[in-house]
């Protein structure tokens, strides 16, 4: 893999790539070799205030604001066709700057295309309005319209599709956008600058701003004309831009940390639990929100399963991200590697033992944290009850439903679980019981686009997925209309004709 590109990463303002007003920038660095990739235009509150400015007035007085739904669509799956067309170089990219394997990123760019398909359909299909008579003398009505400018700031640890995530239901319900991606992973958010270019927006409806979260991260937050914020990130994170955005009551929607619990009760296809418990924790290098990172399995069944996990990280493939049979990278950027490493520590010292491969001396030069279970864990040590967000797993033990659901729920996070039984009403209770958005019985982390997604506790704020997204893009609106003579109110008509008969 090439751990170069051939040109500075720049915003994407008002139709137009251009660098910041500064002339400043920072370094992208490939997480494989840790070499610098490229440099990238850092933005300050400049560009942000350019950015919205050219957003709001092509809400307002554009055509955007104006164009016919059937018109707009057609923008949205131009660009869906021109990712497909650009499938394996948007999908080189993602794995160059994240250090994602290649055969993970050729699939999320996939999904990445089926966003926009999807919010296009869904648009035209399910944001429609209600109506309601009263009696013979009112229709009252309700419909659905675009909020304003979408301040959207975005992970790096599934980039293209998680940006697409957001833009796609922000530009299909006709609101503009401001994309602050990470600094982290700045390349395939200029790609998706250029794939929109080519689509022929019209200017200002969708911008691209680079740069750190407390420089332009806060800026777009605290802009009075940036009605909306989605955020997907940590957890301090979103406390933070919920207050910042506080003064100018904007809209939030925020998808935050998890530390999601699977539970594998005895009576289980062991070996698909098993399946779905390598991958659901080390696939995306473990960097994903809803990973199991907290593994529950009942003690009749623990010491078969542990052995078997046991056996199946020191055979899972680390290596160059590039590699097609690679299964494990390395994570995104030294400080984050160095956050794992220091969880690992903190592990041994709580008296747990840390069970992993050794990392082959050719990585040497990446960010490579091999797949690695803790073992001997408790419920409250800081390794189960704090986000890794890595290839790392607790594993833990139990003995009833009961038990198991309470140390589950024992956790300040609440985004996702996975459940693991042949007796279904017990899978439907332990469902139910655990205090998660999200809940998947005897499947891993299958994503079905109708469907909320979003977490309880401090994982998150809000739904977005589905029609749900139309509650968090869009203004209801509701019009009452007359259709008969009602009776009204007559407030100083008596005074009037009392008068009247008085002069008279």
């Amino acid at each position: 893999m090439s751990s170069s590109y051939e040109k500075t990463v720049l915003h994407y303002i008002n139709g137009e790539f251009v660098p910041s007003a500064s002339g400043e920038t920072f370094t992208n660095i490939n997480p494989f070799t840790n070499e610098a990739i490229n440099p990238v235009a850092e933005g300050t509150k400049t560009e942000i205030d350019s950015a919205v400015k050219s957003a709001k007035e092509a809400f307002k007085t554009g055509t955007w604001g104006k164009m016919k739904l059937s018109d707009r669509l057609k923008h949205i799956h131009r660009i869906a066709d021109l990712i497909d067309r650009d499938i394996e170089q948007v999908a080189h990219l993602e794995s160059l700057d994240t250090g994602l394997p290649i055969s993970q990123t050729k699939k999320m760019v996939a999904r990445a295309a089926d966003n926009f398909r999807f919010y296009a359909e869904m648009v035209k299909n399910r944001m429609v309005g209600e109506a309601y008579h009263v009696d013979d003398e009112f229709i009252n009505y309700t419909i659905q319209k675009p909020v304003g400018v979408a301040g959207l700031i975005t992970p790096w640890n599934a980039p293209f599709m998680l940006e697409t995530w957001k833009v796609a239901p922000a530009l299909a319900t006709g609101n503009t956008v401001v994309l602050k991606p990470a600094e982290w992973s700045p390349l395939t958010a200029n790609k998706l600058g250029e794939i929109i270019h080519e689509a022929g927006l019209p200017e200002g409806v969708f911008n691209i701003v680079h740069g750190f979260g407390e420089t332009a991260g806060a800026a777009l937050v605290a802009h009075p004309d940036v009605q909306l914020i989605s955020f997907t990130g940590e957890t301090k994170t979103g406390s933070e831009i919920m207050r910042n955005g506080a003064d100018s009551l904007k809209r939030f929607s925020m998808e935050l940390g998890g530390k999601s619990p699977i539970i594998v009760f005895d009576d289980c296809d062991v070996e698909r639990a098993l399946d779905a418990c390598v991958w659901g924790i080390f696939s995306f290098n473990g960097e994903r929100c809803t990973a199991n990172s907290r593994l529950f399995v009942q003690e009749s069944i623990s010491e078969t399963f542990i052995s078997a996990l046991k056996k199946r990280v020191l055979n899972i493939i680390v290596g160059d991200p590039s590699h097609p049979d690679t299964e494990v990278g390395p994570l995104i950027h030294k400080d984050h590697y160095e956050n794992v490493k220091r969880y690992l520590k903190i592990a041994e010292d709580e008296g747990s033992e840390v069970y992993a491969a050794e990392v082959p001396k050719h990585l040497s030069k990446g960010n490579f944290i091999p797949p690695t279970l803790l073992l001997n864990v408790k419920n409250d040590m800081r390794v189960a009850q704090e986000e890794i967000f890595g290839p790392v797993l607790t594993v833990m033990t139990f003995q009833t439903e009961e038990e198991v659901v309470e140390m589950a729920n024992d956790v300040k996070y609440g985004l996702a679980g996975y459940v693991w039984t042949n007796d279904m009403k017990k899978g439907h209770r332990v469902a139910g019981a655990v205090d998660a958005g999200m809940l998947w019985v005897n499947s891993q982390n299958v994503r079905d686009l109708r469907i909320p997604f979003g977490g309880s506790k401090s994982s998150g704020i809000g739904r977005e997925g589905g029609h749900y997204a139309f509650e968090f893009y869009t203004e209801m609106k509701v019009v009452h209309v007359a259709v008969g003579d009602h009776h009204i109110q007559q407030f100083g008509k008596k005074n009037i004709a009392a008068s009247a008969n008085t002069n008279a």
